[in-house]
């Protein structure tokens, strides 16, 4: 079991980097220069909304501790426009410029292809079902209160 699960954590580590190598590899097809990989997918996850700061990090949608770095990069750049929000002073709503909307626009170009092409590669809706709900479960495992770094943070 600890072989499979140690196998499991890499292919997820894996796949994300992968994942961040197909999103690099497009922002040069576009020529965008002023963009990194991870601030296109935080593009690509507010799409035409407007969220908080802390709601890109609570969503999932950022996972990482220089959030605020990312998005002050990405309003210098105008992919994003920020504003204060009216209800807390303290706090940033962000939502994507026109510019930004043009790389939603063309990652979910993107992934509408790559999904277009995932019968061919012998996956059915039924196997990505499954995958999904495989990592949901891993996900609540780890996020669980059993979970090793719950038991880690309260014991310190």
């Amino acid at each position: 079991m600890k072989a499979a699960y140690l196998e499991t954590i890499s292919l997820v580590e894996r796949l994300h980097r992968q994942c961040l190598e197909v999103v690099k590899a497009e922002l040069d097809r576009r020529g965008v220069r002023d963009l990194n990989n991870v601030q296109a997918l935080i593009l690509f996850n507010i799409g035409q909304e407007e969220f908080s700061v802390g709601e890109l990090t609570q969503r999932g949608y950022y996972l990482g501790s220089n959030v605020s770095y990312n998005v002050k990069k990405m309003v210098e750049h105008g992919y994003l426009i920020q504003a204060r929000s009216p209800h807390d002073r303290r706090s940033f709503h962000v939502r994507a410029s026109e510019k930004g909307v043009e790389i939603f626009r063309g990652l979910s170009k993107l992934f509408d292809e790559h999904s277009g092409k995932l019968g061919g590669a012998q996956f059915t809706q039924a196997t990505l079902d499954e995958a999904n709900a495989t990592l949901r479960r891993l996900q609540q495992f780890w996020s669980g209160p059993q979970s090793a770094a719950s038991r880690l943070t309260s014991a310190a």
